[in-house]
């Protein structure tokens, strides 16, 4: 059926260039914020355990509440982004968002805190796909846009581990409730950036109802397989709810692409997902965030609990990682994307990467930080921070502008829900393996020392064998950016037609990649 929605005509009032670059700054600490609290709360969680009195059974619900509510409504987020507005979704995704950071601060007891947690979900799935679509529609410019998305990607990159440093330091001198409070100035400073600066075109937004049942399917669907995955971690390993997570997610998300295919106005136009180059790009983008959210994860137990690392040491410790991603996202991918075809940048980038985790299989209790953590983060950093970045710019490009916010909500989607496999899948592998090396080695238990050297020894397998895992799912990722991602031009080539390169509407990036 022919889309009836109204195109943004070539028109469109420029942008000023300071304005612009001006808007990215507070697009940039929004995203930070989003991102950094997907594990700025993980390093306070035994802080507020004990306060709040929660049980140890129970404490899941502080990371899972939020990647429930923040995976599960990404989609229905970026279509009411698309339809509302993007400006005015991104405020009230911000003051929502610092109104439930302030219930979670003050939380009395642990289901406030939980409930605090689903709130700055559900916020945070509609800010993260307004600030990546009015990023999309801003920067249209080939080499403007390369080192917009270079920052932002950036962003992403360097927030849970920035989350990790600035949760140490907050736990440690001040109060586990300020990992809520903090998000309070960042959400005063983007609002009233956002207010000020920020000018949308209103004939760039999505003139067509909200498509009801399929935001029903893709939310329960969603929510039922980050739900299941965070499940696996369970000592006792998957059970009976686990399985009928995954079947249920099966058949929801099965339905979910059926009533798309049929209703006029459908929340995910499936002509997002059938282009070659953009499916790629998703596929990269989770297939990689599962070994980068598993990398912090495995090695915040390895330095604390085998090398004594206090939590913000920890922090500190995973520097490199964030130099890497800083580089490769700010100054190789911008630089790259313009000049050479994305494949011949995403897979030689995603290979570094996996070469960082094939390092890591040589995880020992004594190795030493300098010639073996370092330089594995900064090949991960590096290699990473140029794949992602070119992976979302991809993912977003010759989008109408009346689809950025859903195309860019499943940018983060595809992140959510290959972080939540990457933290259940990784934690699994090294638990499991953690505790079939006890089983087989006690009798090296002789002494305290030998059953300490014991424990840190199990520990450490656990950590080579969730390598291994991560390395395997890297190559997968070098693969599918190979076979998936166009390698005949790279994202500068000229377009097509003459357009205002700072008008809100994608129409060059429509002329650059062209449909396959």
């Amino acid at each position: 059926m022919p889309d009836t929605t109204p195109s943004a005509p070539a028109s469109v009032p420029e942008t000023p260039d300071g304005r612009r670059w001006t808007v990215l700054v507070f697009l940039a600490l929004t995203q930070l914020m989003t991102v950094l609290d997907s594990t700025i709360v993980n390093i306070a969680l035994p802080a507020a355990q004990h306060d709040l009195g929660i049980s140890g059974a129970d404490k899941q619900w502080a990371v899972t509440a939020y990647a429930l509510a923040f995976g599960g409504l990404l989609l229905l987020g970026g279509r009411i982004a698309d339809l509302w507005g993007r400006k005015r979704a991104l405020v009230t995704g911000l003051v929502g968002f610092a109104l439930a950071s302030a219930l979670g601060g003050a939380a009395p007891g642990g289901a406030t805190m939980f409930g605090a947690r689903a709130l700055q979900g559900v916020f945070a799935a509609l800010l993260a796909p307004a600030t990546l679509s009015l990023l999309a529609v801003l920067f249209t410019d080939t080499k403007q846009r390369a080192r917009a998305f270079g920052i932002y990607g950036a962003i992403t990159g360097v927030g849970g581990a920035f989350g990790l440093i600035l949760g140490g330091f907050l736990t440690e001198y001040l109060s586990w409730r300020w990992t809520f409070f903090v998000n309070i100035p960042f959400a005063v400073v983007a609002t009233t950036g956002a207010l000020s600066v920020i000018r949308e075109p209103a004939d760039s937004r999505h003139r067509a109802p909200l498509d009801i049942p399929g935001g029903l399917l893709a939310t329960t669907g969603l929510v039922a397989l980050v739900w299941g995955f965070t499940r696996t971690e369970a000592a006792d390993g998957p059970g009976t709810l686990t399985v009928s997570l995954f079947v249920a997610s099966a058949v929801l998300l099965l339905a979910f692409v059926r009533t798309e295919a049929k209703v006029r106005f459908p929340l995910l136009p499936l002509r997002i997902l059938t282009e070659r180059n953009r499916a790629g790009a998703y596929l990269v983008l989770a297939l990689a965030a599962v070994p980068m959210f598993g990398l912090f994860l495995f090695l915040t137990y390895y330095l604390q609990l085998v090398k004594g690392y206090s939590p913000v040491r920890t922090g500190f410790a995973f520097l490199p990682v964030i130099a890497g991603l800083i580089v490769g996202s700010t100054q190789l991918s911008p630089r790259l994307m313009t000049r050479v075809p994305p494949r011949l940048v995403m897979a030689p980038a995603l290979l570094l990467a996996t070469v960082s985790m094939v390092l890591l299989t040589r995880l020992e209790v004594g190795s030493a930080y300098a010639s073996l953590l370092l330089p594995a983060q900064l090949m991960f950093g590096l290699g990473t921070g140029t794949a992602l970045t070119l992976a979302m710019s991809l993912a977003t490009h010759g989008i109408e502008p009346h689809d950025t916010g859903v195309a860019s909500a499943m940018v983060n989607a595809s992140q959510r829900v290959g972080g939540a496999v990457g933290t259940a899948l990784l934690n699994t592998v090294a638990a499991s393996a953690t505790a079939a090396y006890l089983t087989t080695h006690t009798a090296d238990t002789t002494t305290p020392a030998a059953h300490q050297l014991l424990q840190a020894q199990a520990l450490v397998n656990g950590c080579t064998q969730a390598s291994w895992w991560a390395t395997g799912i890297l190559v997968l990722a070098t693969l599918t950016s190979i076979v998936l991602v166009n390698a005949g031009i790279p994202l500068s080539s000229p377009p097509s037609s003459h357009v205002n390169t700072t008008s809100t509407t994608d129409t060059e990036g429509a002329s650059q990649m062209p449909e396959r």
